[in-house]
């Protein structure tokens, strides 16, 4: 069972931040959001990668029933990039290296944006 984190924005200011699930194992990576039948706008997950990486930051949307948007954030804690991922597609990948993947209810789209400093308490 991952623990719960927050994240904060060090740019902007998020108003209700979201319940954030930290996954740093490889069960928890693999389950994800898979199965679920809906996300909660204030419900995520963060996917913890041993390194900065394309490759291995890396997301499939195959059985996730709702839309997410992602965030890829680097070792820095810089986010390096963004997207809305669609349900039941294959695979997405960021521009940039990334370690953490940040995936949140669409609706939180502007929670984030390329160039934000983040910070994970509770860890």
């Amino acid at each position: 069972m991952p623990r719960q984190i927050n994240v904060e924005n060090k740019n902007r200011n998020i108003s209700n931040p979201p319940r954030i699930q930290y996954c740093d194992t490889f069960l928890t990576q693999l389950r994800g959001f898979t199965f679920r039948s809906r996300l909660a706008r204030d419900e995520g997950l963060v996917l913890v990668g041993r390194r900065d990486s394309r490759l291995d930051s890396s997301i499939h949307m195959l059985f996730v029933s709702f839309d997410l948007a992602v965030f890829w954030i680097n070792s820095e804690m810089k986010v390096v990039d963004k997207t809305l991922a669609r349900s039941w597609r294959p695979a997405y990948f960021s521009k940039h290296p990334a370690k953490y993947v940040l995936e949140i209810h669409p609706d939180r789209w502007d929670d984030f944006e390329i160039g934000d400093r983040v910070q994970f308490t509770n860890v």
